[in-house]
């Protein structure tokens, strides 16, 4: 399959005025196919949106030649696309037979917050329960986990980004409106072809570099410099995305390179976690969507904690996934489901996860900050609804991290803190009993984050106001309460570090 040039003719950038002329935009392709159409497409089913599309205007001719995968009159084509048509054919992402017109890539509209942009990538497989088997090098183009790790992101601008196993380059159109330099890499040629090709068609190619290689090699070697050897100078990155292929299963050799590593097991991920931090400048960041195994008689949080060094970290596990419901998952991803191979792979898989000791997978972020001091880490789980984008609790979380490094117990002590504005306070018991049961702290934005307390914590955040210091707020709590105040003094400053810590009072106060 070809991947078409971005340079050729000015290729990219005609195309770029050509859609937006036909106003082939996120929002207007959604009003086209309408909120029936548009789930129906996420079932891959496609009448919907066919019958929706029928009209003949640009936008609906570009919607049915390539988010409907439908063969469009070249007539119609030559009107949304006047003067492209031959040259889009040329190179790779149409084709053309006797009067009619098919798309040999994707090509669709993709919103951000500061912009409409638009990616390619391969075909959607299975659309209409058509053959869902694809190439090695598929090229994924807008998936689930790309916008995951999209809405994850930190977007502080920085001067050097890296998107590591780029696929189509969505994360590097992400980093590249808040990064002076974009490094995309990535093992699939055609990735890098594709990624190439969406950077121009965005106008980012100025900003957008792609190195072909596996993992950190793009910028551990170099001509005169042995494999191996420390990283080049000023090959230092600030902010590193990757949604690496992740998927865990036996790596039998057979691959596809967008969602299978060639390592056994969780390694990738490992590999990744151990290896970037010395490629980050001190203060930066790198964020991972990623799988990892849950092994019996070792909690999950240990096995990931002994990958991190050097780093601050948050790592959140979203959801587990029992062993049988994985594999199917990913079986049927690759085409297998109904194939005669089906029973064997699914057997020879869960064998393996047997011998590996694993009870179930977990998914969630790993969220990195390299420091040069003692580093802190949480980890947790949290498989409820947050708030996206979640990028700036990220961010928070870390900046709060930092400031409490270097705040001594007098210090916080001393401090006047300030509850958040959005948590809220529960209470639970029998009606008409004179104390509540249980308090729950719930904070209504970002992680959503709940917190059972006692009575002196929910006082305590109820007091900080920004008036009176943390002492003063205990002591008085004490007296209140008829308790000793060395001892509130002692057992809740701690208290009150968590609470900063987790976000439900603001240190900044």
């Amino acid at each position: 399959m070809s991947t078409p040039e971005p340079t050729r003719d000015g290729l990219a950038s005609r195309l770029r005025e050509a859609l937006t002329a036909a106003d082939f935009t996120f929002d207007r392709v959604a009003e086209v196919l309408g909120t029936t159409g548009h789930a129906a497409l996420s079932r891959n089913e496609t009448l919907p949106g066919l019958r929706a599309t029928g009209g003949g205007t640009p936008v609906e001719t570009l919607t049915r030649l390539w988010l409907l995968q439908a063969p469009v009159p070249s007539s119609q084509v030559e009107r949304a696309l006047p003067g492209l048509l031959d040259p889009l054919c040329n190179a790779g992402l149409l084709e053309r037979s006797v009067g009619e017109v098919r798309a040999r890539v994707d090509v669709r509209p993709y919103a951000t917050e500061e912009a409409d942009l638009w990616v390619t990538g391969d075909l959607t497989p299975g659309l209409d329960g058509g053959p869902a088997r694809v190439a090695p090098d598929h090229v994924l183009g807008i998936s689930s986990a790309a916008t995951s790790l999209a809405q994850l992101t930190v977007r502080e601008p920085v001067d050097r980004s890296l998107d590591l196993g780029t696929g189509c380059g969505v994360q590097s159109l992400h980093l590249a409106t808040h990064s002076r330099q974009v490094v995309a890499t990535d093992v699939n040629r055609r990735a890098l072809g594709l990624t190439r090709f969406n950077a121009e068609l965005n106008g980012l190619a100025d900003r957008i570099e792609v190195r072909e290689g596996s993992f950190f090699e793009p910028f551990e070697t170099a001509a005169g410099q042995p494999p191996g050897g420390p990283p080049l100078a000023g090959e230092l990155f600030d902010l590193v995305a990757t949604n690496p292929p992740f998927v865990i299963s036996p790596a039998t050799g057979e691959r596809l390179v967008y969602r299978d590593s060639g390592l056994p097991g969780d390694r990738v991920v490992e590999h990744i976690v151990r290896g970037v931090p010395r490629h980050l400048r001190v203060g930066g960041t790198a964020q991972v969507l990623a799988n990892w195994m849950v092994v019996r008689d070792q909690p999950w949080e240990e096995r990931l904690s002994s990958w991190i060094d050097g780093c601050d970290a948050w790592v959140v596990q979203r959801e587990t996934v029992d062993l049988p419901t994985y594999v199917e998952l990913w079986l049927k991803d690759a085409g297998l489901h109904g194939t005669p191979e089906y029973h064997q792979r699914y057997d020879t898989w869960l064998s393996w996860f047997e011998e590996q000791r694993a009870e179930a997978v977990g998914f969630g972020w790993i969220n990195l900050r390299k420091v040069d001091s003692e580093p802190v880490l949480r980890l947790e789980d949290w498989p409820y609804d947050v708030e996206q984008p979640i990028g700036p609790e990220v961010q928070a979380f870390f900046n709060r991290t930092a400031a409490l490094r270097t705040t001594s117990d007098p210090e916080l002590a001393a401090s006047r803190l300030v509850a958040r504005s959005d948590v809220r306070q529960e209470t639970y018991g029998a009606p008409g009993a004179e104390d509540p049961e249980e308090i729950v702290l719930r904070q209504q934005r970002w992680v959503r984050r709940a917190r059972q307390v006692d009575t002196v914590e929910a006082a305590l955040v109820g007091a900080c106001d920004g008036e009176l210091t943390v002492l003063q707020i205990l002591d008085a709590l004490a007296g209140l309460l008829d308790q000793d105040v060395q001892e509130v003094r002692s057992t809740y400053l701690p208290v009150v570090r968590d609470l900063v810590t987790e976000g439900f009072l603001d240190l900044g106060a």
